[in-house]
């Protein structure tokens, strides 16, 4: 029997600020929970033709923020996966409606000197391009984490190896599931 299956029945959609790890803790805990992954980053790529980074240098935050909505609508129409959303997505009222009815959804929550740590390492951020790094995280945190704080389930995470993530994520989403079955 997979202990796992009452986790596998909806997408699971890990959401928070850039740098949290949800693509990369995402691929371990869909192999955990042998699940497909996604990545809304990379769909959105795929799906335009070109790099987050062209988008909004030629199209903009908002066009980008468009395409992306769209995209996650039509991931959450797929069977059950594990769902890394880029940072901003949740943040989206329409998205995050989408997410809500049809995902459990995990918020990611790291302190803002890790974040800044681990994204300050590439320079692939168009919100943070040219910009004092942890001042736009705090900035971006300040603005966000209100919301993001909306998600079905918060999981603290740290500098900790991904797998302890991923495995204080499935203990998360198991109180979770078991909460609201009583």
């Amino acid at each position: 029997m997979d202990r796992f299956a009452p986790l596998k029945s909806r997408t699971i959609a890990l959401v928070g600020m850039m740098g949290v790890g949800k693509s990369s803790v995402g691929r371990r805990l869909a192999t955990a929970l042998d699940m497909p992954f996604r990545d809304a980053d990379a769909e959105v790529e795929l799906a335009a033709g070109r790099s987050i980074t062209d988008i909004f240098e030629d199209l903009g935050e908002a066009a980008f923020r468009e395409g992306e909505r769209r995209v996650i609508a039509r991931l959450l129409d797929e069977a059950p996966h594990v769902l890394a959303t880029g940072g901003g997505g949740f943040i989206n009222d329409e998205t995050r409606r989408l997410i809500k009815s049809k995902a459990i959804s995990v918020w990611l929550k790291t302190d803002l000197d890790v974040l800044a740590r681990r994204v300050g390492r590439k320079g692939d951020r168009p919100l943070l391009k040219g910009k004092d790094v942890l001042a736009t995280l705090s900035e971006l945190a300040r603005a966000r984490d209100p919301i993001y704080a909306e998600a079905d389930v918060i999981v603290t995470t740290g500098d900790a190896p991904h797998q302890v993530t991923v495995d204080l994520i499935i203990e998360a989403l198991q109180r979770h599931l078991a909460e609201r079955s009583q």
